[in-house]
Formats: C-alpha cells, structure tokens, sequence
C-alpha cells in the first residue's frame, strides 16, 4: 500500500452531494468571512471521511460469519429479534457494534446468503448505544436465508444523530460474505442475531472492522470468545 492510500479513501457516492454542498458552502463563506469558510473547509473533509469506503479483505472460508459494520461490540446476549424479521419470539444471541461519526458507516453482509426479507419501521432517534434502542429506534432488518436453510437476522439502527438508513439491496438478492448492503448517517448501530446454537467469538469492547473481523464460526462448535480491557 502506498503511503497516501493510508489516509485517502474511495467514497462511497451517497455521499457525493453532501461534500459538494459543504464544499460550496466554503467557497461562499471564504467571501463572506474567512474563519467561516475554514470552519465549513473542515466539516468538507468530514463529511467526506464520513462516507469513505475502503476496501476491505474478506474471508473466504466457508462458515464465517463476519461483523456488519466498523466499531466497538457494545453487547452481546440473548434477545428476541424484531417480530417484524419473523425469526421467532425466542432470545437468540445478538451482536450489536456501535458506530460512532468517526467510523466507516457502510454495512456489509455478515454472510453468503439470499435476502428473504427487508423490512423498514419508523421510529425515534435515541443513543443507539442505549438497549432500548433496538426497539425504540428507526430501523432498516435484513433476514439472509443462508445456503444450509439457516436464517440470520441484521437490523441497521438509527442513532442520536442519524436521520436516514440508506439500503442498496432488495428482496431476492443474493450476496455474498462482506458485500455492501447499506450505509446510516450518521452514527449508529448494527445488529446480528445469530442463528440458534452458534456462539460469537468476539467480545464486548472489541473493535470490528466491517467485512473482515469474524464474529462467529458456524461450521465449528467453539465455545463464547472471553476478552479483558488492558
């Protein structure tokens, strides 16, 4: 990798016109009131570093499920998953990875699979860090039917300062492992209910990067990953 690919990443074009906006805001505000336009300058590049979209190495071995999003496992547990997914009322074991305005807010595929289900639902905008977010907040659920017959449900949540889940995919699409499926603006959370009887092997705390931390195995029976903050 070259040492500018370090710090300069594609971006994703949903956030094409939001940097062309602000860049133009700049422009004018430089006219207007230098220290104005360098302010405006600076929230340019944000948003810009808002919507990159870096590449990212997948694994291809079959049965890994990999994290859906860039960010910090905020929890893990059992919950029932939204009854909107049809998953049952029964607690499966949820991931939940909270992204905050500074991380990478592309959703990838945690696994190969075809989407059975999508399923938008309105709602407010609280910390998505909070639990009662999962039910409280705006959310966009996937359910992806996997080759074996099992079903994994992934709910995109709207946080504190996201107002838009923005999908790429549709009803009877199939994916692959880490492909893109959608994007929050911005700040958020995602989470996965993992089939009944797979265990994560990531731990609270830890950081994800979306498409490429393996966050549960489902062809091997290992026992829930334990971790320590140092």
């Amino acid at each position: 990798m070259k040492m500018h690919e370090t710090f300069i990443k594609p971006m994703h074009p949903e956030g094409l016109r939001f940097v062309a906006i602000l860049a133009a805001a700049a422009l004018i505000g430089f006219v207007i009131w230098q220290p104005l336009g360098w302010v405006l300058t600076g929230l340019t590049i944000w948003c810009y570093y808002f919507f990159r979209d870096p590449v990212r190495t997948v694994p291809d071995e079959v049965g890994l499920l990999v994290s859906p999003a860039d960010g910090i496992v905020s929890m893990i547990g059992p919950a029932a998953p939204p009854e909107e997914l049809g998953l049952g009322t029964a607690p499966l074991t949820r991931i939940s990875v909270f992204m905050s305005v500074f991380n990478v807010h592309v959703n990838r595929s945690p696994v190969a699979g075809k989407v059975v289900d999508m399923v938008y639902r309105p709602g407010k905008f609280l910390n998505a860090s909070l639990d009662k977010a999962s039910d409280d907040n705006e959310r966009n659920g996937l359910v992806i039917e996997m080759s074996d017959g099992r079903r994994l449900g992934v709910v995109q949540i709207a946080g504190l300062v996201a107002r838009r889940i923005v999908p790429f995919v549709s009803v009877g699409q199939v994916l692959r492992t880490g492909e893109r499926f959608g994007l929050i603006r911005f700040g958020s959370r995602v989470d996965v209910y993992l089939p009944d009887g797979v265990l994560p092997q990531v731990a609270v705390g830890q950081t994800m990067i979306a498409g490429e931390t393996v966050i549960a195995d489902l062809s091997a029976p290992l026992d829930s990953r334990l971790g320590r903050a140092e």
